[in-house]
């Protein structure tokens, strides 16, 4: 088995999301932050991309939704505070 670059990319996204509840278990974090969605959808777009090399349908269909989810909850941040897009 090699280890190629597209797993860095998946391992530090799975790391991302995984720290990101970790701290928001740890009431380091709130759900309703930015800080929550960014790192939740950036996570999930890097495993998506590894699996662009090594496809997993379970995998991309769960990354899929989680970035939607972390996108609904940038944009409901952004209409709390006014701001339209």
């Amino acid at each position: 088995m090699s280890y190629e670059w597209h797993d860095i990319v998946g391992n530090l996204g799975v790391s991302f999301i995984i720290g990101t509840y970790l701290f928001l278990q740890l009431g380091r974090l709130a759900s309703t932050s930015y800080i929550y969605s960014i790192l939740n959808a950036v996570g999930a777009f890097f495993v998506i991309i590894s699996l662009m090399y090594d496809f997993n349908l379970s995998l991309f269909i769960i990354e899929f939704f989680w970035v939607g989810a972390s996108l609904v909850g940038i944009a409901r941040q952004l209409r709390a505070r006014g701001i339209r897009g």
